[in-house]
């Protein structure tokens, strides 16, 4: 059995904070609970923390692709925090842009990140 990747929430938006190896099965738990809580909670945003994760692997990087692209169509933004340099190093070589993934360097600013663009959409 998989580890569960906890998914919290801080106001509108849900925060999720990878703290396990990321096993094939625990991110495919994860993209359905996220789902769930989106839907459920009617979060505007998301705001994937992977400051503990060291090496990701293509299926990893594809599955945080995909959970933003579930987002998407559930009406929240996802931001990817905490990203490190060989992390970054390893999904340019194995060709993964993420693309539709915003990134920030810590949560701080993926949070402020989030609260801008909400505020962007309210006034156009």
């Amino acid at each position: 059995m998989s580890e569960r990747v906890p998914v919290l929430r801080i106001g509108d938006i849900l925060l999720v904070s990878i703290q396990v190896d990321l096993e094939d099965q625990t991110v495919l738990d994860l993209q359905e609970d996220l789902a769930e809580q989106i839907v459920a909670r009617a979060a505007r945003g998301v705001v994937i923390d992977i400051t503990a994760v060291e090496i990701v692997d293509s299926f990893v990087g594809r599955m945080l692709a995909t959970i933003a692209s579930i987002s998407r169509l559930l009406d929240a933004e996802t931001v990817v925090v905490g990203m490190r340099p060989a992390v970054a190093i390893t999904l340019v070589e194995l060709g993964l842009s993420l693309g539709g993934v915003r990134t920030a360097l810590d949560l701080e600013k993926g949070l402020a990140l989030l609260r801008r663009s909400a505020t962007g959409a309210e006034l156009a």
